[in-house]
């Protein structure tokens, strides 16, 4: 490839290295580390920890903070060791301006030192960033899921899925142009299978000529269930809008009554590429057509995977799938400005 004609791809954002892929979180796993003022005290004598941690935790249990080490290593100080006390709600409020002591706690002053007010983590770490910023404060354990970790360093996709997960956003790009071109809006939208690595279905927004919830996800979807026999509108005005398998599809669309095709139920199993942030009404359609994962360009401002709300996430719904933003961002953030 001709150097400029390299650099002419790289500014498209057809270059992989110049966009990440980053997990679209819950806020539970996203949000930062809240809270909670608590006493702290120096213990002096080191070997009297254990019996200084097990009469703590009979006098103030700290429940629902199991995360908690409930002693923390100092360094550069006279006393190696200090050990969480209670809760600064859990003690009445001090009036006489002198602060807390020991007796106002209720505890033996017998190897303790005078307690002060630190801050501690209110829930357990989820993801590495919060384990950093909570150990900050004090420290915590931790469970690390590293699929995590590395897709928040835009590093859980290998060199070679990264290409492969391009040229699928490249087709939903491309289909997204091709209904601009008919006065629609610039959407477009691809449904893989990530076994066979065949593109199954290809759509772009028609809301502007066949129906007005025909946004681009929402003809991919019902693509897929033609192709299974069901799906309830016909696009043949639209040629980039197709099902791959053409004959299926053909066939299928004859007779929607058609009996169990053996294919999985819509999109069990399936990826989602969309060049635009889908809304509440696409989310929800994914959640009931079961897709596995969702890839997306550009964010949306009504955007229900990540911007305003986060579908995926809702624990309430009896299917979740992973949600993953900034593929090939500035190419699809093109498509909007035009």
């Amino acid at each position: 490839m001709e150097p400029q004609a390299k650099r002419r791809k790289e500014m498209d954002g057809y270059n992989p290295e110049s966009w990440d892929i980053l997990p679209v979180l819950s806020d539970e796993q996203s949000q930062d580390t809240e809270l909670l003022p608590a006493y702290a005290a120096p213990i002096i004598e080191k070997r009297e920890t254990s019996r200084l941690v097990r009469e703590l935790s009979l006098i103030y249990p700290l429940p629902g903070l199991q995360h908690i080490k409930r002693v923390r290593a100092c360094k550069n100080s006279p006393h190696p060791l200090e050990v969480i006390v209670c809760l600064v709600k859990d003690v009445p409020e001090v009036t006489d301006g002198k602060g807390v002591t020991l007796a106002d706690l209720s505890v033996d002053s017998g190897g303790l030192g005078e307690p002060f007010i630190v801050q501690i983590p209110a829930t357990p770490p989820l993801t590495r960033p919060q384990f950093e910023k909570a150990s900050k404060h004090w420290p915590t354990s931790f469970h690390e899921d590293k699929q995590i970790t590395s897709a928040l360093k835009g590093q859980l996709f290998t060199a070679t899925q990264k290409a492969k997960i391009q040229e699928y956003m490249t087709a939903a790009v491309q289909a997204a142009k091709s209904g601009q071109e008919r006065g629609m809006d610039a959407v477009g939208a691809v449904i893989v299978d990530p076994e066979s690595e065949q593109i199954v279905a290809v759509g772009h927004d028609c809301k502007n000529g066949s129906h007005p919830l025909h946004h681009a996800v929402m003809v991919c979807i019902d693509l897929v269930a033609c192709g299974q026999g069901g799906g309830a509108y016909n696009y043949d005005r639209y040629p980039a809008c197709r099902y791959s398998r053409q004959e299926s599809f053909r066939n299928s669309c004859k007779d929607v009554n058609e009996k169990d095709t053996g294919l999985p139920y819509i999109c069990t199993g399936y990826d989602l590429y969309v060049t635009r942030e889908p809304c509440v009404m696409c989310a929800m359609a994914l959640v009931h057509s079961r897709i596995s994962r969702v890839f997306y360009g550009a964010s949306s401002v009504d955007g229900a995977m990540g911007t305003k709300y986060k579908i995926h996430c809702q624990k309430d719904l009896n299917h979740r799938f992973e949600v993953f933003k900034g593929v090939m961002i500035k190419t699809c953030e093109a498509l909007i400005r035009k």
